[in-house]
């Protein structure tokens, strides 16, 4: 926002003095508003945009103070200065507290007053840039984290999108190191919730004995060693987010417990008969197979149909193996600025090899293999002598996909294999048509015919 679109209103009972200031104002090109009374003033504050308004303070309708009111209910990213020619330090003061940017003195000395005005306007800039900063960054990165074009992940970002501005329950399925905590975090971080905190717990990193004390918290001497009060994850959630990872491993006496929160939107700590109020989404994950746990009598049915209002599944890395590339360009990028290197790539040798490998601890471990890389190597390239060597043997012994199978069309296992030669070459066009032994030509056709990008 430059002076050139920046308007400024200037209220004051005195016309021929608001009509002078305004003139002085347009003349270092400002756009100028002029109100001759205080219910012109609080018209135009309710109908128009302002950035600057410029409020004697005493006026025969409405007074300065009453304007700065009005003005922060309307717009509160309008600057205020007040102008008077009766001040008091307490006045001064009261204003400021009410949030007037400042408190000048009549008669006014124009050049202090658009000195004041280009300082108030700068600091609009600043922060309406860092706002949208922020939103460019949101939109471009407030799926923070997630990369992956392929089809299936494009189908979960889409239903993160669709499902962060509410306050639904969510349960996060998948094996581990595909992702569900990122998930998690990232529907979080573009909720109404994002600005309140998103508490993380792992059941399964939590013994049995003290789970219960964890999630809602426990009096002072309510069983051996509680020394003190104790607010428990529930509580330190309130009005934001509670991510309960591994739900598959909670015993069933915190089960019945958790179903109690969830339908009640009460806790009750150990040793206390008191209930306490909470207001907390809750997203569970979990890389077990609920249903078979409810089979075995290990999980509660009712609490997994409360759990499961939505449900995202999280695909294996093996079944995105065209997302690999992009993975491996963005972890590169991470672990050479952490440790100061100016790694520009990896080689086609051990790109290949990376896409072959089936990847059986998912992302996580393909994260902590480039991780290794990087460290290890000496080169600004990653070959395949930087390879982790379980990596490295195990390449040659996996299959290209499990995409192909018995009964498939001829046209869809044309479609698997083109698909998973591509993302065994980092999308090489090229390489993979002679790895297919066909022409580039033909491939390109069959490409277009299949419409696949």
């Amino acid at each position: 926002m430059s002076q050139y679109n920046t308007t400024i209103l200037i209220i004051d009972d005195n016309e021929e003095h608001a009509n002078a200031t305004a003139e002085a104002i347009q003349k270092v090109g400002y756009k100028c508003i002029v109100a001759t009374s205080g219910k012109a003033g609080l018209k135009i504050i309710e109908t128009e945009e302002i950035d600057v308004v410029i409020t004697d303070l005493i006026m025969h309708d409405f007074s300065g103070m009453e304007i700065l009111k009005a003005t922060k209910e309307k717009l509160p990213e309008a600057e205020i200065i007040l102008i008077t020619g009766y001040g008091t330090v307490e006045t001064a003061v009261d204003a400021m507290q009410k949030g007037a940017a400042t408190f000048l003195l009549k008669p006014i000395n124009i050049n202090h007053l658009r000195a004041e005005i280009n300082k108030l306007v700068e600091k609009q800039n600043l922060v309406r840039n860092n706002i949208l900063l922020q939103k460019q960054l949101d939109e471009k990165y407030g799926l923070t984290g997630i990369i992956g074009n392929s089809a299936s992940m494009q189908k979960v970002l889409t239903m993160v999108n669709q499902i962060s501005g509410t306050n639904a329950t969510v349960l996060i399925t998948g094996e581990s190191g595909t992702g569900k905590e990122l998930i998690a975090k990232t529907i979080h971080n573009n909720s109404l919730r994002k600005h309140n905190p998103l508490v993380i717990l792992n059941s399964a990193a939590i013994p049995e004995n003290i789970l219960e004390s964890e999630l809602f918290g426990h009096e002072k001497g309510s069983f051996t060693g509680a020394l003190y009060q104790r607010k428990g994850k529930f509580e330190y959630a309130h009005r934001g987010t509670f991510f309960l990872d591994e739900i598959g491993d909670m015993p069933l006496s915190a089960q019945a417990k958790l179903l109690r929160v969830l339908e009640d939107g009460m806790i009750t700590r150990i040793g206390s008969n008191e209930s306490i109020e909470v207001d907390v989404r809750l997203i569970a994950a979990t890389n077990q197979e609920l249903g078979n746990l409810i089979k075995e009598g290990k999980f509660r049915e009712d609490l997994y149909f409360r759990l499961n209002v939505i449900r995202i599944k999280l695909p294996p890395l093996r079944e995105r193996l065209e997302d690999i590339p992009l993975l491996l360009d963005a972890f590169i990028r991470e672990f050479s600025r952490l440790y100061s290197k100016e790694i520009l790539q990896i080689t086609p040798e051990a790109r290949k090899i990376l896409l072959r490998y089936q990847w059986p601890g998912n992302i996580r471990e393909l994260k902590n293999c480039i991780e290794s890389m990087v460290v290890i190597t000496t080169k600004k390239y990653l070959d395949v002598e930087d390879l982790p060597d379980h990596i490295e043997k195990k390449s040659d012994e996996m299959p290209v996909s499990h995409g192909l199978m018995a009964g498939m069309t001829m046209e869809d296992a044309e479609i698997e294999l083109i698909k998973c030669t591509l993302a065994s070459v980092g999308g090489n066009r090229e390489e993979a048509a002679r790895m297919l032994g066909i022409g580039e030509r033909t491939l390109y056709r069959k490409l277009d015919l299949y419409r696949l990008k």
